[in-house]
């Protein structure tokens, strides 16, 4: 099978979604002769024109709006919001018209919009460019929140998000764009709401999504050199919360270690800590352990970044300490 990165595999899903569906249309900062910060749109304005692949304005309340209005009128756009860190400015416009629209109007209203979106640290961009906020958007019902991790999985989801109905954010980690990963030749879509053992194991799972997912298969591999056999699982995406295939897991394995770049408190990890704890109390031989950043700005400094952002190391000594736990 053929190997391409992480932004290619993007591409490639919204140049084939276009060429299906004339309702797609792109809207965002320097999407178009630039090709996005990133380059996942390059070629698309050659290919599709202006009418189709839109920069805009540098005004997040401004187009995000614009999107959801053409949404609701049967259009299907897709937002390229440059940093999600800027999201924040439009956060009325996400959370309380497009999540919402469907609920209010009883089904009239669709908005099937989906916002991509990049996150997380690892490039020293400072606090203002660095955060991982999927925690504020799956608290919001109404959303659906993507986060994948491989080059597959971000073309298959893509192409899911952009044939459903409803809202998606779409959050793709600024360190996987030029990872490279195999993606099958043929057409295929991944749905939401299914998770994946991608290593499977009988010891301990490990529960991640989204460039952390990486750092969790680093340490299952050399967790087996010592007789660990951690299972790891990539959720993909959080809305909806695939918990079935975790309880799964743990009803095998007895632990649970769930890491994730957001914040500990209050974060995707407690969440599922609490969800595994309520369902399946009796049967855990150890407290679910979490590993997330310290509820701190991410800092500039790229050497102090690194040592507060989840790491293979810290994977492999959680694992290591929650083994120990009875």
């Amino acid at each position: 099978m053929r190997e391409i990165t992480y932004a290619d595999a993007l591409n490639e899903a919204l140049r084939e979604e276009m060429e299906r569906d004339p309702r797609i249309v792109l809207l965002g900062e320097d999407i178009g002769e630039y090709g996005g910060v990133f380059k996942v749109t390059r070629g698309l304005l050659d290919t599709f024109g202006p009418d189709r692949v839109r920069d805009t304005p540098i005004s997040e309340t401004g187009f995000i709006g614009a999107a959801i209005g053409m949404a609701m009128t049967r259009m299907r756009p897709v937002v390229e919001v440059m940093w999600v860190d800027f999201t924040l400015v439009a956060m009325d416009q996400i959370l309380n018209q497009a999540a919402k629209l469907r609920y209010m109007s009883g089904g009239q209203a669709r908005v099937p919009l989906v916002i991509r979106t990049q996150q997380g640290g690892g490039r020293g961009n400072g606090a203002q460019h660095s955060q991982s906020l999927e925690v504020l958007f799956a608290h919001i019902p109404g959303l659906k929140v993507v986060l994948p991790a491989t080059p597959r999985d971000a073309k298959g989801l893509l192409k899911f998000a952009l044939r459903q109905d409803d809202p998606t954010v779409f959050l793709e980690h600024k360190m996987l764009y030029f990872t490279r990963g195999e993606v099958p030749d043929e057409e295929y879509v991944i749905p939401f709401g299914q998770a994946e053992v991608v290593v499977p194991g009988s010891d301990i799972t490990i529960v991640s999504w989204s460039r952390s997912l990486l750092r969790a298969v680093e340490a299952a591999q050399a967790l087996r050199d010592d007789g660990i056999a951690a299972e790891v699982i990539d959720l993909r995406t959080l809305v909806p919360l695939d918990m079935e295939t975790i309880y799964r897991s743990v009803r095998k394995t007895n632990r649970l270690v769930v890491v994730h770049e957001a914040h500990r408190s209050f974060g995707p990890g407690a969440e599922i800590a609490a969800r595994v704890q309520e369902e399946l109390f009796t049967e855990l031989d150890a407290p679910v352990t979490r590993i997330a950043t310290p509820d701190i700005p991410i800092p500039y400094s790229r050497a102090v970044e690194a040592a507060i952002l989840p790491s293979t190391q810290t994977i492999i000594e959680a694992v290591r300490s929650t083994l120990a736990r009875v």
